[in-house]
C-alpha cells in the first residue's frame, strides 16, 4: 500500500509505503541504495539491521530507524515477517524534516527519534494504535508537517545552495546517465567544485549519486513482475554492457545480480 504525502510536505517527502508480508522463509532482505532517505517505523517487533550485507556487519535492532544515502545495501534479517511504515525522504528535504543536511547521515543507521526527539516518539505510539493504512498515512503527514513547522530553537539552518538543487534534479531525472562535468559547466561551477558542494550537502559525490541513480533503475527493472533478461536490463539502464552491470550489482549488493535474485524472498511478495 502505497500513498503520497500532503502537498505542503511533497518538496521533502517523496512516498509513504505500508507493508505487511508474511507466510515465507526466514533469512535476510536486501534493502538496496537509491535515490532517497528511507526511514522504517516497524508496526509489530523491531527491525535486525545491519549496515551491509554478508560482510560481518553487525545487526541492530530498531524500533524505528532512519538512514541517509548509502553506497550498499542494508540487510534486514526477517522470520518471514515483515510489517511497518516506510517513509522516503528526498535528500534536500532533510533539513526540513530532520533539521540537518543529508550528509550528516550518510552510510549510517540511526534510530528515528534520535532525529525527531519527542515527536519520533509520538509518531512511532501513533501508528501502531492506529489500525488502517489510511489512519497511519494521516498520521505520518500531521506529525511530518509539525517536524517541517518546528522551531530548532537556533539559528534557522542554511538553505541548500540552488546550484546543488539543480544538480540534484538533472542527476535524478536522466538517472544518472549525465556527465557530471558537463552539468557543472552549465551550472558555471568547476567539476571539483560542484563535487565538494554536493558531496557536502547529498553525503556523496555527484559521481557516486549517478552510480546509484543507474543501480536503481535497474533495479526496478529486475524486480519487475516480467524482468527482463540481464543483458537487457544493462543496455536500458545505461551500463556500457552487462559485465558493467554485474560489478556494480556486487558492489551495492554483496551479490551478483543472479545470487540477489534467488535470495530475495520477500522482493517476489511485492
Amino acid at each position: 500500500m502505497t500513498a503520497r504525502p500532503a502537498p505542503a510536505l511533497r518538496r521533502y517527502v517523496g512516498s509513504y509505503a505500508g507493508f505487511d508480508l508474511r507466510g515465507f522463509p526466514a533469512g535476510v532482505h536486501c534493502g538496496p541504495p537509491g535515490r532517497v532517505l528511507t526511514a522504517v517505523i516497524s508496526l509489530s517487533d523491531p527491525l535486525e539491521v545491519a549496515a551491509g550485507v554478508d560482510d560481518g556487519s553487525p545487526v541492530t535492532r530498531f524500533g524505528s530507524v532512519a538512514g541517509g544515502l548509502m553506497c550498499r545495501s542494508v540487510a534486514i534479517h526477517h522470520d518471514g515477517r515483515q510489517r511497518g511504515v516506510q517513509v522516503a525522504l528526498t535528500p534536500l528535504g532533510a533539513r526540513a524534516v530532520y533539521g540537518m543536511p543529508a550528509a550528516a547521515l550518510a552510510h549510517r543507521l540511526v534510530p528515528l527519534d534520535e532525529l525527531l526527539g519527542a515527536l519520533g516518539v509520538e509518531l512511532v505510539d501513533r501508528l501502531r494504535a492506529v489500525t488502517t493504512w489510511a489512519g497511519r498515512f494521516a498520521v505520518l503527514d500531521e506529525v511530518l508537517l509539525r517536524a517541517v513547522g518546528r522551531d530548532a530553537g537556533g539559528a534557522p539552518l542554511p538553505r541548500v545552495r540552488p546550484e546543488v538543487a539543480e544538480a540534484w534534479r538533472r542527476l535524478v531525472a536522466a538517472r544518472g546517465r549525465v556527465q557530471v562535468g558537463a552539468v557543472a559547466a552549465e551550472l558555471g561551477w568547476s567539476r571539483r567544485y560542484l563535487t565538494e558542494r554536493f558531496r557536502g550537502e547529498v553525503g556523496l559525490s555527484p559521481k557516486t549519486f549517478a552510480r546509484v541513480l543507474r543501480f536503481e533503475h535497474a533495479h526496478q527493472l529486475a524486480t519487475a513482475h516480467a524482468p527482463l533478461p540481464w543483458t537487457d536490463v544493462a543496455a536500458v539502464s545505461g551500463y556500457a554492457d552487462q559485465a558493467h552491470l554485474v560489478r556494480d550489482w556486487r558492489e551495492f549488493t554483496g551479490r551478483s545480480p543472479t545470487v540477489w535474485r534467488r535470495g530475495e524472498v520477500l522482493l517476489k511478495a511485492g
